[in-house]
């Protein structure tokens, strides 16, 4: 389990917002919304250990993140909403080194074979500043399914730049890693159908984050 206890954020000498205190549990997703600035972005990076909160703690298994750290980011992908891709680096090289500094072990064969199942089969070669926006996407996103991902994901706007058939397959993926015991925190402008009984939503907005 991720636990949020009573976090508070700041932004400069302003709260963003205090008082969040809530669980995600396996099989579950929580959907974070609120309107922009309201610190949507800046929660999910307290909930990665990226930012240290003003007050409060994020637990996992009931030890602080910021105790376990290495050990925590094994179970742990975060995707932020901008595609941090080294454009000097092939589509292949960008998911085998991302994935390896996060503490994952990957193969070429592996990161080939996600890259295709994403669509990019026959471009895991060239280098990422050739790649359109929607494609530089899909290489970050490759990560989500290489083999025996981690259990907690959590993505920024992951359907950014996507065209409808990504959207709905990317849908497909986040649905299937909760059905199978995984944990996803996101923030999104689309329309996600999960299954009622395993969605949770946090809205951050007048200072607080709050789950309804």
């Amino acid at each position: 389990m991720l636990a949020v206890k009573d976090l508070t954020c700041m932004r400069g000498d302003r709260p963003l917002f205090s008082g969040a205190t809530f669980a995600i549990a396996a099989g579950q997703a929580i959907y974070v919304t609120g309107a922009n600035g309201a610190g949507k972005t800046s929660l999910l990076r307290l909930m990665c250990g990226l930012a240290s909160p003003e007050h409060g703690e994020i637990l996992w298994g009931g030890e602080s993140i910021g105790k376990l750290r290495e050990e925590f980011s094994r179970h742990l992908i975060y995707l932020g909403h901008a595609a941090a891709l080294k454009d000097e680096l092939t589509a292949c090289e960008n998911l085998v080194i991302g994935a390896t500094l996060s503490g994952h072990s990957v193969s070429r064969q592996q990161a080939l074979a996600a890259l295709q199942w994403m669509g990019l089969g026959g471009r895991e070669d060239l280098p990422a500043r050739v790649l359109s926006q929607g494609q530089r996407r899909r290489v970050n996103l490759a990560r989500l399914v290489l083999p025996a991902p981690p259990q907690l994901w959590v993505l920024d706007e992951p359907f950014n730049a996507l065209d409808i058939k990504a959207v709905e397959q990317l849908r497909q993926i986040m649905v299937g890693h909760v059905e199978a015991g995984g944990m996803i925190v996101y923030t999104t402008h689309n329309e996600v159908a999960f299954p009622a009984s395993r969605l949770r939503q946090v809205v951050v907005e007048s200072g607080r984050a709050s789950l309804c």
